[in-house]
């Protein structure tokens, strides 16, 4: 889908307007917080300022209710926003119009492109929270490193396309040479990198738990992506690292699906509860 301008800014009306609170001769000083967190990456401080505008916005509507207002939280290790355009290293969770389209069904597809840098092959991403249930010894490999350096690594269904890709999650300071970074410390590559893979694996750089590799991907043309989340069949969201790369074993795959949704807050999180019947 084509983002439009490619802007990974989050939406206009929460960069504006901060200063509703009751403490609206102050204004917030974003230099200061910027300043504490020097070794944060970009999405993480803009999750923190997205964080901050919540707490003040909840504020001032205790305040002129005569309520108590809500503390302000640390952003911790797991966090979740919405966006206005996707990005690459977003999430796209499926909306109840994908209930009952077995594919999409309550699936969270991580964007590896946004098609605006490479617009010629468009948006594409993995499913990050369909596992299944095997590894790929399972599936009797035909090329060498997959039979033996990564065979005891667990499969996911990635998308309906055809093709095999995997996410590599090192250090946020890490750089590997010939893999694409889709966010700081998360790399991806496909049939074409797997050599480079286990060589790395070989020479005790990487482990082969630091892999997730996926059966199929999902891709789109730039307009395909874009009426679909105008049309709501997508919402777009950016998240924590631990919640893009944690545990998939879980038997339901839409546990994950769930927690972003209640990580994203507001009326998400109520979306995150109601059981398919009722949407």
């Amino acid at each position: 889908m084509n983002p439009g301008n490619g802007d990974q800014s989050i939406p206009n009306e929460e960069s504006s307007g901060r200063n509703n609170s009751s403490d609206s001769n102050k204004p917030y000083d974003y230099a200061s917080q910027k300043s504490q967190y020097t070794d944060t990456d970009w999405r993480e401080f803009r999750a923190m300022l997205y964080r901050n505008y919540e707490v003040e916005k909840t504020e001032s509507d205790a305040h002129e209710q005569g309520g108590t207002p809500h503390a302000s939280k640390p952003l911790g290790i797991k966090w979740a926003h919405p966006l206005s355009v996707p990005e690459a290293g977003c999430v796209l969770v499926a909306t109840e119009k994908l209930d009952g389209v077995r594919t999409f069904e309550r699936t969270v597809v991580l964007l590896l492109r946004s098609g605006t840098r490479y617009p010629q092959e468009g948006p594409f991403g993995v499913v990050i929270n369909r596992p299944l249930h095997k590894k790929i010894k399972h599936m009797k490999p035909n090329h060498n490193e997959l039979a033996t350096t990564f065979s005891d690594c667990s499969l996911l269904f990635g998308g309906p396309l055809e093709a095999s890709i995997f996410l590599l999650r090192v250090g946020k300071k890490s750089k590997i040479p010939g893999l694409e970074e889709v966010i700081p410390g998360l790399f991806f590559g496909a049939r074409n990198s797997w050599d480079k893979a286990a060589e790395l694996v070989k020479r005790g750089v990487l482990k082969p738990q630091d892999f997730k590799f996926f059966v199929g991907y999902a891709g789109w043309q730039l307009d395909q992506l874009i009426e679909e989340i105008e049309s709501e069949y997508w919402h777009v969201a950016a998240c924590s690292p631990n919640l893009i790369f944690g545990d998939t074993s879980d038997s339901s795959s839409d546990s994950l699906w769930m927690e972003i949704l209640q990580e994203m807050g507001g009326h998400y999180s109520d979306l995150s509860r109601k059981p398919k019947e009722d949407i």
